[in-house]
């Protein structure tokens, strides 16, 4: 698996944890938006899509193990320093 394309668009709103949103194409045939990025304390985290049910919130599509979750924080921190 490669991830092939990454979109980051940041977002700047005072005292919003929320820094930015990312979207990421997979081997060029699967695409997932609505990754969010986060501060949280001193660094950055993911949130992954996700969904509003009655018991809260819940993914719709996230990495399986820390080799995939590492890949998808490296692409996307990678391009969101990017930015401008």
């Amino acid at each position: 698996m490669e991830i092939t394309s990454v979109k980051v668009r940041k977002f700047e709103k005072e005292n919003s944890r929320v820094k930015g949103f990312a979207s990421v194409v997979i081997d060029d045939c699967f695409a997932i938006y609505g990754i969010r990025i986060l501060e949280k304390e001193d660094r950055f985290i993911l949130a992954m899509p996700s969904r509003k049910t009655a018991e809260g919130h819940e993914d719709v599509a996230h990495p399986l193990n820390q080799e995939t979750r590492k890949m998808f924080e490296d692409a996307i921190f990678a391009k969101y320093n990017e930015e401008q």
